[in-house]
């Protein structure tokens, strides 16, 4: 598990660029079948792939300026003349909301819109694109005010205002396709890419949708607001394993009746393009079809949250039908009630263990490995919201981790991260996901989220002098030995 932003890259973020065919590269060298990333979406102030202001388009900072160069419509000293942070190991995002879109708009100046190319993309995307473009013009163009914000007709998208934007600001507009384009042509050749390498890409695919994206936007009667765009109820989620205080994410619950009327297409329209996009589907939160935890909008006290019925099968059945042959896990981590499980049985979708909860001392625990009871399952040893395996055991004291030092034979802490990996890999789960992070031994300054908190997360970034050869073989020797 790797996210693209993860990758090592000279502009201060991982890109499509050339790190990214060495990782598959690296993949493929270690025997290994799947890459996870995280969502792709563009992001807005909270920099959480999860929060994205669309859930149909790409982020624009994974876009590889040297491919643009290649393609002469950047030059090098255009790029080198911005700064992209102080850190090889760490995102600023601040950096690069001030840079990017300046020197890709340089790239847009000289790229030819007639290409036959971006004609047929706009096209074929369109029932998407044009409602995004047209957004992300009017967030610029209005100080980067949320829609709920702007005047009353533009954010109530009247006809006739939306028309006159359209004009004033159809450069900006045709500069957002462009990104997309390059955004989705660069995404293509590195997923071709991988597949021909044998590796097959998971893609997060979020629950809920940020509420000031173009999603909400364009499709209010969706979301649980009021006439004016106002929210009603909000998604959260009691305690868990993933935070003790639980957490109020802030993003609109959904209509489910609504959505109910016409089939779930907007459910269906999604899928289906994440489809195209992935081999493999994680969708996030799967709980949540089947019952979802909110609180009223303003409320900071979770308990006050109350769980409401989700569309259950109704919904699953649109997903299975969408996602065509592609593959299905759904993530049902955190607060699980047992409909969730049911219905992911009757799915024939894989179950899925996180083996750093396995540990509590209690030989029943559902996620110790000799209590799997079907090897359709899939195996995390930990998550982008977990302490790094380092990082777990740091924060723990030896009588503590006792327990896991019997179950996994081992005599202290330094041991317990090759032994959870090799742990995972002799289990009967069909598929086994490590992060990064734990294959490279880092602590928890190399953790990627911290559920609750912001401003300091989704940051880290992989160097590729951490990769030792000695480790690179180690993998390897553990790949073969469990046939993964």
């Amino acid at each position: 598990m790797l996210a693209i932003s993860s990758l090592p890259s000279s502009y201060g973020i991982g890109t499509f660029g050339n790190a990214a065919f060495r990782f598959v590269d690296l993949l493929a060298d270690l025997k290994q079948k799947y890459w996870q990333i995280l969502p792709m979406g563009p992001l807005n102030v909270s920099d959480c792939p999860f929060q994205s202001m669309s859930l149909f388009a790409g982020n624009p900072y994974y876009i590889d300026l040297d491919d643009l160069v290649e393609k002469g419509l950047l030059r090098k000293e255009e790029i080198n003349a911005y700064r992209w942070g102080d850190s090889n190991d760490n995102i600023d995002y601040s950096v690069l909301y001030q840079n990017r879109y300046t020197v890709l708009r340089s790239a847009f100046e000289r790229f030819d819109c007639r290409h036959a190319h971006y004609i047929t993309f706009c096209d074929r995307n369109k029932a998407w694109l044009a409602d995004y473009s047209l957004y992300m013009a009017l967030k610029y163009h209005l100080d980067d005010k949320p829609w709920y914000e702007w005047e009353e007709a533009l954010r109530d998208r009247q006809e006739e205002t939306l028309a006159k934007y359209r004009e004033e600001l159809a450069d900006s507009i045709a500069f957002w396709n462009f990104c997309q384009y390059a955004f989705y042509s660069q995404w293509d050749a590195l997923k071709r890419y991988a597949n021909r390498k044998g590796i097959q890409i998971i893609g997060d695919v979020p629950f809920y949708v940020a509420y000031d994206s173009v999603d909400v936007w364009t499709h209010r009667e969706l979301f649980s607001l009021d006439s004016q765009g106002g929210l009603v109820r909000v998604a959260a989620c009691p305690p868990d394993e993933f935070s003790e205080e639980g957490q109020i994410w802030g993003n609109p619950v959904y209509e489910w009746s609504v959505m109910e009327v016409d089939g779930f297409r907007w459910w269906r329209d999604r899928i289906k393009q994440q489809a195209a996009l992935f081999d493999v589907l994680k969708i996030d939160h799967f709980i949540g079809i089947v019952k979802y935890f909110s609180v009223a909008a303003g409320t900071e006290d979770i308990r006050e949250g109350k769980w409401a019925k989700g569309p259950g099968k109704k919904l699953t059945d649109v997903i299975e039908e969408a996602v065509g042959d592609k593959k299905i896990i759904a993530e049902n981590m955190g607060t699980v009630l047992p409909g969730v499980n049911k219905l992911i049985r009757k799915m024939g979708w894989p179950d899925i263990k996180i083996l750093l909860f396995a540990f509590d001392g209690k030989a029943d625990n559902e996620y110790l490995p000799h209590n799997y009871t079907d090897s359709n399952t899939v195996l995390y040893v930990g998550t982008h919201d977990n302490d790094t395996l380092v990082g777990y055991y740091r924060n723990h004291t030896d009588y503590e981790l006792a327990y896991m030092y019997s179950y996994l034979n081992i005599e202290n802490k330094e041991q317990i991260s090759n032994a959870m990996i090799r742990t995972a890999y002799a289990s009967v789960a069909d598929v086994v996901i490590l992060q990064m992070q734990d294959i490279l031994q880092l602590g928890n300054e190399a953790r990627m989220n911290r559920p609750s908190t912001v401003g300091i997360n989704w940051k880290w970034r992989f160097t590729d002098e951490l990769l030792s050869e000695e480790r690179r073989s180690w993998i390897r020797t553990q790949t073969a030995l469990y046939r993964r």
